[in-house]
């Protein structure tokens, strides 16, 4: 019986932790999406700031990638 309880337990802590882990993978998905939008909505003439908007749009959107 103690086996069935501990299991029972194990399950229910392993639910948990998976429940945990999805809800902050989503908060990091937000929180990338959001940057995202803020890179998207910069506009300059400024080639250089271009580049560097460029790269960090590029980084962004492979980290959101990672995240599935």
């Amino acid at each position: 019986m103690a086996n069935s309880l501990g299991d029972g337990l194990m399950t229910e802590e392993s639910r948990r932790a998976a429940e945990q882990l999805r809800a902050a993978r989503e908060r990091q998905k937000q929180a990338l999406n959001l940057q995202r939008e803020s890179i998207l909505s910069q506009r300059t003439s400024n080639p250089g700031r271009r580049a560097a908007l460029e790269a960090a749009l590029a980084q962004v959107e492979a980290q959101i990638q990672s995240i599935g």
